[in-house]
């Protein structure tokens, strides 16, 4: 006797199929929980952040910072962005994750917005020079020649033209369109609210302007530093639901 096989009745055509919470494959259980602790790292890099430099307002010389950096090195690594360095390394499990609660809404343009995420952690890690400032602050401690010192000083502004040059403004706005695309796809999923998927398109489009660009960059990234905070809130609480009733 045949038994009747039993399907799973087809989609209703236009509609997207999105994945529940209670349904979510398991085995993205650890990289949800992952991005959730990223996220709120992300948050607790920039409360350190920002009274640091608020306290302690960055060197306007590179004397300055060889000086700073040799009297507390902690201190002057924070202001050259350390603090913010390791909030943008952790924001590739947000990637990761975000990937995995979305993939099923979008997954060409999720693993698009991935990449780009990726890519502009990349260029920020490369335009970061905190601990390039801090090896030449002890060498021109210890300089015993003006010759010396001239060198180290010249190799100082070298490293500040790098360290908010062209690498700096590519990583800034990737990060920005990375956000945009995936508040885009969050717009179209129930996986996140709506909420979320609007803070996500204004803090985004807030950081397609850099910190560099004068007085209105340093307004932009000041306002996409208080939204990003508020989007990794949001962001950490539904990954800790997902990662709870994945199955």
């Amino acid at each position: 006797m045949n038994t009747p096989t039993l399907e799973a009745a087809p989609a209703s055509r236009g509609r997207i199929a999105e994945p529940h919470s209670d349904t979510v494959d398991a085995v993205w259980r650890p990289i949800y929980w992952a991005g959730g602790v990223a996220a709120l790292f992300t948050v607790a890099t920039v409360v350190v952040a920002i009274p640091v430099f608020i306290v302690s307002p960055p060197p306007t010389t590179v004397a300055g910072w060889f000086a700073l950096l040799h009297r507390n090195a902690l201190l002057g690594l924070i202001d050259l962005d350390l603090a913010m360095l390791l909030g943008v390394g952790s924001s590739s499990l947000i990637y990761l994750a975000l990937f995995g609660a979305l993939r099923r809404v979008n997954a060409p343009v999720m693993a698009l917005a991935a990449i780009v995420g990726l890519v502009g952690v990349a260029t920020y890690f490369a335009s970061n020079v905190a601990f390039n400032m801090l090896l030449l602050s002890n060498q021109y401690a210890t300089a015993t020649t003006d010759a010396q010192r001239s060198q180290l000083l010249a190799a100082g502004h070298a490293m500040l033209a790098i360290w908010q040059g062209t690498a700096y403004d590519v990583s800034y706005v990737l990060g920005g369109v990375a956000i945009l695309i995936i508040s885009v796809v969050m717009l179209r999923s129930a996986v996140f609210g709506k909420v979320t998927a609007y803070l996500g398109l204004l803090f985004g489009a807030l950081m397609l302007v850099p910190g560099t660009a004068g007085a209105v960059g340093l307004v932009f990234a000041f306002a996409s530093l208080l939204l990003m905070v508020v989007w990794d809130v949001l962001i950490t609480r539904r990954l800790f639901q997902l990662a709870a009733h994945a199955q």
